[in-house]
């Protein structure tokens, strides 16, 4: 993303700004870097819900710069449908639910209607359950996966 931003400035022969941009949305990602513990906990992170699927894509790396170890979904990889049976087994620290192009309203309610009980006891079991805008930080690969990284650090730090 980070080297798009650079190609697109040339393009548009804006090229100090993109280097500006890019300059410093990696500084900020250093930053939620340095900010990470000894211990890196569980994170699972769910795109959808009705069947669950688990993130893939870049947000396996989103959750490892903030600090975590991705139970669930594997960097570059297509997010991927998974039973609910499974993923209880993966004994998460934290799930993030992420719902894909949904605000953190919609996720909730989406997340109200599930009733399988492995999910309940997955959502509702030792680990803890966080509901992110989903639409705005996971969805898109864009500058605000920044912002999305450094969400997540504080997720996992709180």
């Amino acid at each position: 993303m980070l080297t798009d931003i650079g190609k697109i400035g040339e393009a548009l022969e804006l090229r100090d700004e993109a280097e500006e941009l890019v300059d410093g949305l990696r500084y900020r990602l250093r930053r939620v870097e340095g900010l990470q513990g000894e211990r890196r906990p569980r994170v699972l992170v769910l795109e959808w819900l009705d069947p669950p699927y688990v993130a893939g894509h870049w947000v396996p790396e989103l959750v490892s710069l903030a600090g975590g170890h991705d139970v669930g979904g594997v960097a570059g990889e297509r997010s991927r449908a998974r039973p609910w049976s499974e993923l209880v087994t993966l004994a998460p620290d934290l799930v993030v639910v992420a719902l894909c192009g949904f605000d953190v309203e919609r996720a909730r309610s989406e997340l109200a209607n599930v009733a399988d009980a492995d999910a309940r006891s997955l959502l509702e079991g030792g680990g803890r359950t966080e509901i992110i805008d989903g639409n705005a930080y996971t969805s898109r690969p864009g500058p605000r996966l920044v912002d999305a990284a450094e969400l997540l650090s504080r997720l996992m730090r709180g």
